[in-house]
């Protein structure tokens, strides 16, 4: 329990709904939804759909999305694969040809065909009770009458500046620059698209004028997008079978490659051989370890995480327990591995932005969902007629003849993007969960469960806890992790250094069913709240 002498937020407690997401406007509009008698699911487009307006570093509907759905009664948890294709034409030969040997994050070339809408349009038709002509109108609202600026969102676009610049998008920067808090922001173009989608559906934007817009902007800044590439984008949304790891004693479930929340299973799994610290969830000891199961499961990731319907990825040999228990007694106590083993491997001696939100209704659905443009503003690309950012998800490909990411026509690449769900032993879900920020949401998904979980930490301080993060040989801290600690990494042999914007953002419902109440939290790393009624 909190110490009341101390800032910070309780969790939010509720019986009949709660909606948990990264801005208040959006989880009010779910709230809305829920009142009005809207599902979990219906709740969540509403939401998104707004976060896509007033959060516009984070999100919009020239993303991707990925959804985790927990139906009341079902004891099932279904998963749908958002995530668009590259171009047909977007082969290594062609990029060999032209001697490109990296995609650059602000080139049309890193722009896939956005599959956010084709998921929104798949998720209602299987579960949701309203259309999207209804659910969208809180975000057209929002675009066409403006916005004020929230804090996270403003910093988030000042640090976007130079690549808005860079592509030209002054409709971003406005009076030459970033809004400043609490100024107002109008998308009128976006609330005119939002429209057609709403009375349409999806084919008002994977087909069109709206698909038009976006091809010839594409194409005028050397994309190979084809208006044929958008129509084919508007069946790309699938659901598939979710992956899962048991840990002591709950399942946990995430989407299956391409995206890396099997990373997130590997660490749990390797973590599930190793007792809790006792010396509390901020320890020396609980880090490094955290650390470790990290190093090598992102390892895992860079070596074979791809798209399966092109490349066959080991999904059974990555979570494997026997796999995961061996890499688990590598860790050593006293110190850092120095060289880890390659990539599938555990014999040390061969070898030297983004949202998330969830929701959880009266009658006990659960939705686990996220949708993102992956860096700041994506690609910084703006099909000006339509109002549409366009992501840069394609810069998680590869430009490496034979790897399993290599860049390839109608590919997905790896996605960072991953929701999460927990079930109990009876196979009821208990908590939609998720945590935001890039490559660390593995870690940050990790981070989250086993502080709730095996330290006893309520939703909310679980997810306040400081955060850090191994990258490039470095481990990445934020600010409240604390100096003794950092010190005795170093000793250890890691490499801390610190860094200038916290890791992600998460959220939370906990579905406590013997009470009859909802338990939720919200990441003070971003703007945004959990609210029930």
């Amino acid at each position: 329990m909190r110490d009341f002498h101390f800032p910070g937020r309780s969790p939010v407690l509720a019986t009949r709904g709660m909606a948990a997401t990264s801005m208040p406007g959006s989880t009010v509009a779910a709230l809305d939804v829920l009142r009005a008698g809207g599902n979990a699911l219906d709740a969540a487009i509403a939401a998104v759909a707004v976060q896509c307006v007033i959060e516009p570093a984070s999100t919009g509907i020239g993303g991707d999305c990925f959804c985790l759905y927990a139906p009341a009664g079902e004891k099932k948890v279904y998963a749908l694969n958002g995530s668009g294709r590259a171009p047909a034409a977007a082969n290594i030969d062609w990029f060999e040809q032209h001697q490109i040997s990296a995609l650059e994050n602000t080139s049309a070339l890193s722009v896939t065909v956005p599959g956010a809408i084709s998921a929104w349009e798949t998720l209602l038709g299987r579960f949701g009770t309203k259309g999207l002509d209804e659910l969208l109108q809180p975000a057209i609202w929002f675009a066409e009458n403006g916005h004020p600026i929230h804090p996270r969102v403003g910093n988030d676009w000042a640090n976007s500046v130079a690549k808005l610049e860079k592509n030209g998008t002054t409709k971003f920067l406005p009076n030459g620059g970033a809004p400043k808090v609490g100024d107002m922001f109008v998308q009128a173009e976006l609330g005119a698209t939002l429209r057609k989608i709403g009375k349409q559906g999806s084919r008002a934007f994977y087909e069109g004028e709206v698909a038009a817009d976006i091809v010839e902007t594409l194409r005028a800044k050397g994309g190979l997008h084809t208006e044929e590439d958008f129509a084919n984008g508007r069946t790309a949304a699938q659901f598939v079978d979710p992956i899962r790891l048991d840990y002591r004693g709950r399942t946990v479930w995430q989407c299956p490659p391409n995206g890396q929340g099997i990373i997130t299973l590997m660490i749990l799994g390797q973590l599930a051989n190793i007792d809790p610290s006792k010396d509390g969830p901020l320890s020396v000891q609980r880090l490094h370890r955290h650390i470790e199961a990290a190093r090598m499961a992102y390892r895992d990731r860079d070596a074979f995480l791809a798209d399966p319907g092109q490349v066959d990825v080991p999904v059974g040999k990555m979570l494997d327990p026997a796999y995961l228990k061996a890499l688990a007694g590598l860790i050593r106590d006293d110190a850092a591995m120095p060289v880890l083993p390659a990539p599938g491997e555990s014999d040390m001696a061969r070898h030297k932005d983004t949202v998330y939100l969830c929701v959880v209704d009266k009658d006990g659905n659960a939705c686990s969902f996220i949708n993102s443009l992956f860096e700041g503003f994506g690609s910084g690309i703006l099909a000006e007629k339509s109002g549409v950012m366009l992501q840069n998800r394609g810069f998680g490909f590869r430009l490496e003849r034979g790897h399993p990411n290599c860049i390839a026509p109608n590919k997905r690449p790896m996605h960072t993007i991953i929701p999460g769900m927990v079930t109990d032993g009876s196979g009821e879900a208990i908590m939609p969960y998720g945590v935001m920020g890039g490559h660390f949401q593995p870690m940050g998904h990790s981070l989250f469960l086993t502080n709730h979980f095996d330290y006893g930490l309520d939703i909310q301080e679980a997810i306040d806890l400081p955060r850090l993060m191994p990258l490039k040989g470095k481990v990445q801290v934020e600010r409240g992790i604390p100096m003794e600690v950092v010190e005795k990494l170093t000793r250890m042999g890691h490499s801390p250094e610190p860094i200038s914007g916290p890791h992600g953002g998460g959220q939370a419902i906990y579905i406590d069913r013997k009470r009859g109440i909802l338990v939720g939290g919200s990441d003070p790393r971003k703007d945004g709240l959990a609210l029930g009624y």
